[in-house]
Parts: structure tokens; sequence; C-alpha cells
């Protein structure tokens, strides 16, 4: 059996983010949105979720490239001089794992982000990380932590099976290689802890690899190869193009994701094809803690 989650990632980082999310959700084959708390936008997205009680809302949980939840001189190690997520992931993830006070201040960011996802009123859909972050083994044992008090369904794993992405695909081999034997092992240790911490995940992921650029071309060739079991698809869709400090990668195809979302032939492909659409925790099962 089929089942796939479609999801929007960054919603609240802008209001054509929001707007594509309510649309693709609304008028087309979105079933889960991944919310930053402290973006820009975040009060207007948990609005538009309020209007969408079927849309599966989960936390992104932000720890680089973004604004933290805690006053900065709360967590001096995390952030740069403007009280900003500083971006570099290589040097962040050592010090989160060999510095216990660096440990300390993710935890507290981690849970004051959980704080504000449950100050909104909506119910918990799942759990991921902005840039995967949430794959780091200090991350997970703070999410399965914080697991049972926040009534976390769902974490997204990172996995995408590379064979079957390039087979839909036919481009991007290095890079699909390079990718998934980076992500592997990590993903598979991370479905394992959280796993035998009662937590569902997804079997698969599709977008890993062409983040971006998940245009409805792309996505009818994914829906063609997918496996059975439980699959994300994620996207980064928006209306139009922003400027500022929030913005994502000038590369990113944000109108050509929303379009592809509210797709007639999208829609049709997963109907003709059988596959079973639904949000996030629905389709990682009941929790068994």
């Amino acid at each position: 059996m089929k089942t796939l989650v479609v999801t929007a990632d960054d919603f609240g980082l802008d209001v054509s983010v929001n707007e594509a999310v309510e649309r693709g959700h609304a008028r087309g084959v979105l079933t889960a949105a991944s919310l930053m708390v402290t973006a820009p936008a975040a009060a207007d997205a948990v609005e538009r979720a309020r209007r969408l009680p079927n849309l599966g809302v989960g936390l992104h949980i932000v720890l680089v490239d973004g604004v933290p939840a805690l006053p900065p001189g709360d967590i001096p190690d995390l952030v740069g001089p403007d009280g900003r997520f500083t971006a570099g992931l290589f040097g962040k993830g050592v010090a989160i794992f060999c510095l216990p006070r660096v440990r300390r201040q993710m935890e507290a960011e981690v849970n004051a982000q959980f704080e504000a996802f449950r100050d909104t009123g909506l119910v918990l859909d799942h759990v991921n990380g902005h840039q995967h972050f949430h794959m780091h083994p200090s991350i997970v044992e703070v999410i399965v932590k914080m697991a049972d008090r926040y009534g976390v369904p769902a974490v997204r794993v990172p996995r995408e099976p590379v064979i079957r992405s390039w087979r839909a695909q036919r481009d991007g081999t290095f890079r699909r290689a390079w990718i998934s034997a980076f992500h592997f092992p990590r993903a598979v240790g991370m479905a394992r802890k959280l796993r035998g911490a009662g937590l569902g995940v997804n079997d698969w992921i599709f977008g890993l690899c062409d983040s971006g650029k998940m245009t409805e071309r792309r996505i009818l060739s994914f829906l063609r190869h997918l496996p059975d079991g439980v699959s994300e698809l994620y996207c980064h869709p928006a209306t139009r193009r922003w400027t500022g400090p929030e913005n994502l990668p000038a590369e990113y195809m944000y109108e050509a994701e929303a379009e592809a979302l509210t797709s007639p032939r999208v829609a049709a492909l997963i109907e003709e094809l059988g596959i079973d659409l639904v949000p996030f925790a629905a389709a990682a099962g009941p929790v068994a803690r």
C-alpha cells in the first residue's frame, strides 16, 4: 500500500508562503505544513491553519538561519551579534555534541519553540527541523525527551531511496548519491531511536535531493516511482518572491512548486495510482507510548 504525505516547509516564513500553503491544501494535494513559530508571518500562518482543520501542522524546529524563541542572551553560543541563529551547521553541530553548555542552550531553545507551538492551540501533527538539523543525535534525544510532554506523534526522517529517486528524475546522479550516502546512516539510526520511543516516522522522503525544484514534472515522476509504505514528499511553495533576511535561496522555484500543489495532473495521478493521501501523524500511525 502506498501512503503519501505532501508537506510544505517554512510555514510562517512569509505571507506568500502562507498563501501557497492555504491554496495548496484547500485546492490541491497538500496535507501538512511545518510551522516556524518565530518567523515573521507565524501569526498569519496560525490564523490560516485554524481555518484548515484537516491540514496537519507540525513544528519546524529552527536552530540555524532564523530567529530564536528565547532572548539571545540566554543562548549566546547559538546566535550571532545580530541575535539571529548562525548559519554554520557543522560548527554548531560539533559544539552541541561536545559542549554541555551548548547542549543545555539548545534544549532550552527547542523547549521554548515547543511551548510557542502549544500556545497557538493547534494540534501538533509532526516535528522536523530547518535544514534537517533535527537529525543531530543530541537534538533527536531532546525531541524524544519532550515527546510525551508536548504530544509529539511523528517525526520526519530524511531518508530518500537513491535508486528510485534517480530513476524518477534521471539527473543529478552524483548529487543524489552523495546526499543519500551522507544522510542514510544517520537516518537509519534516527528512525530506530524514534520508533523505539514509540514515535511514528515516515519510511521514505522525496525532495531531499531536489530541494527548491519540486515542480509539477518532478512530482509526477516521483509519484510514478513511489514505493510501498509511508512516503513524504516535501516542498517550499510561495505565491511570489520576497526580499529580506528570511528569504530562501534565489534558485528555489517557489511559484512553480506552489502551482504543482494545485495541479489537476498531480491530483489525477494520485487518484489513478490509488495513493492514500493523508497528514503526517495519520500516515505514521498511532503513537505507541
